[in-house]
């Protein structure tokens, strides 16, 4: 990635709104939410979605929130077609009703991912604190019904990684084609609730087997993705690929950034797309011109010949647990911080950690609870 000659925002992520008829323990959206007041307008949707293609965008993610809260979604879909984009709906599912589904096929949707908290009604539906099993199956039929390729997407922690077998099941009977197992990542509502939902080594272990045993029976029926929580590796995930390299997320409010929670990093300023271009923000703004290259790197980051793989790991998880955004990601077993992560994986891991995790009360996400945690 050049510093001063970037390339495009391949990944432009449209984070339409942050209403959510859902309540989930682990949503990445910020916990400040309820400040956010007022959304972009569809006029400034469409300007930031021509913008983004004059730019060099070529996939599109419509997420919220709940993006079928809003009432343009059709319109923002057709102008993203006519544009040439690839479009990703990502959603819960509640208010895909048929209506809605056939005019988003006619309005040319590319792609639906469908989010399920768990292969039962009652985990599910305590989990985003909703009664919403039945409809998310109505609607996984639906998908299949206008023949969109089937895309379910399962978020693990402790409280339901041990229904692998059962999730994956479920998703063979939807006659799903692809299934994401993507483990929390711990930022959002989820490090709020991380004692509670950080599973032990021996969960993960047998999550695993459960998936590759799987993975062997169905062949290439369907592709199963099991995303490891970063707590559980060695070294970080390339996280966006760099920030500023190819991903670009622009919230309801029109806030541009460089990655879901990047909000998080102090000393930062980030443009809104209502008083600057896309193009300017891409490629001049200091927000996103910070982490490109290696300036900004301390060691052991710095003379680290992986740093041109991970990129140092994730800012946001730096500054979340050790209070300096610039440190090496303490996921990285070279970071000093490193112990950081192991400890609270060993605590999870002991035999008294069902018990005691019980004891720590779940923030789910809602307006007043969004409030209280924002001061």
């Amino acid at each position: 990635m050049s510093v001063s000659n970037p390339g495009p925002p391949l990944w432009l992520l449209c984070e339409l709104t942050y209403t959510c008829p859902l309540h989930c323990v682990f949503c990445y959206n910020p916990t400040d939410f309820a400040k956010t007041e007022q959304e972009l307008s569809t006029a400034d949707w469409l300007r930031v979605l021509r913008q983004g293609r004059e730019l060099g965008a070529v996939q599109l993610g419509l997420s919220g929130g709940e993006p079928l809260t809003r009432d343009d979604l059709e319109v923002i879909v057709g102008e993203a077609h006519t544009l040439g984009y690839y479009t990703n709906l990502i959603t819960s599912g509640v208010g895909l009703t048929e209506t809605r589904i056939h005019a988003l096929k006619q309005a040319g949707l590319d792609h639906i991912q469908l989010s399920f908290q768990d292969s039962t009604r009652e985990v599910n539906d305590f989990l985003s604190s909703t009664r919403t099993f039945e409809l998310k199956s109505k609607v996984a039929a639906l998908i299949k019904q206008y023949e969109y390729p089937m895309v379910l997407n399962v978020v693990l922690h402790r409280l339901n990684i041990d229904h692998v077998q059962d999730i994956l099941g479920m998703a063979e009977s939807m006659g799903a084609e692809y299934v994401e197992l993507a483990n929390t990542q711990y930022y959002g509502w989820a490090w709020h609730n991380r004692e509670r939902l950080l599973p032990s080594r021996e969960q993960m272990r047998r999550a695993e087997e459960v998936t590759n045993r799987f993975r062997e029976r169905v062949g290439n029926k369907m592709r199963v993705l099991f995303v490891v929580p970063d707590y559980f590796e060695r070294r970080p995930k390339p996280c966006m690929n760099g920030l500023g390299s190819v991903f670009l997320t622009v919230t309801p409010d029109g806030t541009a950034l460089p990655c879901h929670a990047a909000k998080t990093l102090p000393g930062l300023s980030f443009p809104n797309v209502k008083d600057a271009s896309v193009e300017w923000i891409w490629r001049e703004s200091p927000g996103f011109n910070h982490y490109r290259g290696d300036s900004w790197m301390k060691e052991p980051c710095r003379s680290c010949p992986e740093k041109a793989k991970d990129f140092g790991g994730c800012r946001c998880q730096a500054y979340l647990l050790t209070g300096d955004p610039d440190n090496a990601d303490p996921v990285c077993d070279l970071s000093p911080h490193h112990h950081l992560v192991t400890e609270m994986v060993e605590r999870a891991s002991t035999p008294e950690a069902p018990a005691k995790v019980v004891e720590q009360p779940l923030i789910f996400r809602d307006r007043k609870n969004s409030r209280a945690l924002s001061g």
